[in-house]
């Protein structure tokens, strides 16, 4: 049976389903969330002739001379494209391109909000690897750095890697990268909170997908002690034969204790759950975890474990909503990389220029450390700055900054 179609507007004209109450989420979107803006006037002829021809001219030609002056006399160097092909929207799966320019607008709009980035959303129509390189690659010298979203795995990783490989921009995948840096400011503050190190932390990541493969390396590197990476069929380890590519890779880089067997099994006596993958882990795992264990439970809009249930035995807790204290969201973190890289005109974003970000957004949080304030709220208006200036830092120690 064919799902059934709604139609934005009712015949009474307000916003919502035919003969449904009024919907806010249809009126909010009518006609976008954003649009283009001059910066300049157009005031009168004097006006037009210096924003376009004949003045115009006179930039153009010192460009073609100078190509790194495109950097100071055009929006380059201060403008993200957001590019998905719709193949992992939200928790929608995929959709399409046309479907995803909603939360690509949504991207767009955050990126200046809470970055002061201007951020352009491209819906491809295409989910060929190959396709999309070149199509980015195309696009690329309209833009300062290029957000990738909403790409099914484990075609992002490949994705990432090519275009990083043939730009000189940064490329950062949010869903892994984002997910990962916010992660790992909340672990460091709980850590903090109960008297240990990373390094004496053992975890278990339920989700294999782009984010969790993110995460998992990301907290290696690091320094947490361990880490074990459970998929649908269980704890992704060296002896299973049914491994992709990147759970293979995944496989030889994590899981020190030789677990095997099921996600429950592996919670047993873990310190740390991270959830990225949706699903529920059943209670009597979650009291098997070690004492002052941390439930980071981020799959929206139903945690894998429910906040009441992560309470009872766990000392930090934190989900991905935005109704429960501890709020994992990846805002806290991609407006303002890409600030202070675009700021320093960055030719990549470094591990290095993430874990600094993540260490600022955990300073934030500076003496109201507390079990329900491990990480800054998304409207703490010091995390963007304090994110961009550690991460311009970053990248001039790295030696990836031009300026």
């Amino acid at each position: 049976m064919a799902a059934e179609i709604v139609n934005p507007r009712s015949e009474s004209g307000t916003e919502g389903a035919p003969g449904e109450p009024f919907d806010p989420a249809f009126a909010l979107h009518r006609g976008g969330k954003m649009a283009i803006s001059a910066t300049v006037p157009l005031r009168d002829k004097d006006d037009l002739s210096l924003a376009y021809t004949p003045g115009v001219a006179k930039v153009c030609t010192a460009i073609a001379e100078q190509p790194e002056l495109v950097n100071d006399y055009t929006w380059k160097s201060q403008v993200v494209a957001v590019v998905t092909d719709g193949t992992a929207v939200l928790g929608l799966g995929d959709i399409g391109p046309e479907a995803s320019l909603p939360v690509m607008e949504g991207k767009a709009i955050l990126f200046k909000q809470f970055g002061g980035v201007d951020a352009v959303p491209i819906a491809l129509a295409t989910t060929d690897t190959d396709e999309i390189v070149e199509t980015v690659v195309r696009l690329a010298p309209s833009f300062g750095g290029v957000n990738l979203e909403d790409i099914s795995a484990p075609r992002c990783f490949e994705i990432e890697r090519k275009l990083q490989e043939r730009l000189d921009i940064p490329v950062f995948h949010d869903d892994q990268h984002g997910t990962a840096i916010v992660t790992l400011a909340a672990l460091r503050n709980a850590a903090k909170l109960t008297g240990r190190t990373l390094g004496e932390l053992r975890g278990v990541i339920s989700g294999a997908g782009a984010a969790g493969v993110a995460i998992a390396k990301f907290l290696l590197e690091a320094g947490l002690g361990d880490v074990a990476v459970a998929d649908r069929k269980g704890i992704v380890s060296r002896d299973r034969e049914d491994l992709t590519d990147v759970k293979r890779e995944i496989a030889e880089l994590t899981n020190k204790a030789g677990l095997t067997g099921s996600l429950e099994s592996a919670l047993a006596g873990a310190d740390v759950f991270i959830g990225v993958s949706g699903g529920t882990v059943p209670e009597q795992a979650v009291a098997a975890m070690a004492p002052n264990a941390f439930v980071f439970a981020m799959a929206n809009p139903n945690p894998e474990v429910h906040p009441d249930v992560a309470h009872k035995y766990a000392a930090v807790v934190a989900t991905g909503r935005s109704d429960y204290p501890n709020q994992i969201n990846n805002v806290l973190a991609f407006p303002g990389i890409f600030a202070g890289a675009l700021q320093v005109r960055a030719s990549r974003i470094t591990e290095g220029m993430k874990i600094a970000a993540a260490n600022a957004i955990a300073d934030v949080v500076g003496d109201r450390l507390a079990a329900d304030c491990v990480i800054p709220s998304p409207f703490d208006e010091r995390v963007a700055p304090a994110v961009a200036a550690a991460v311009a830092a970053a990248a001039r120690a790295e030696g990836v900054a031009r300026r």
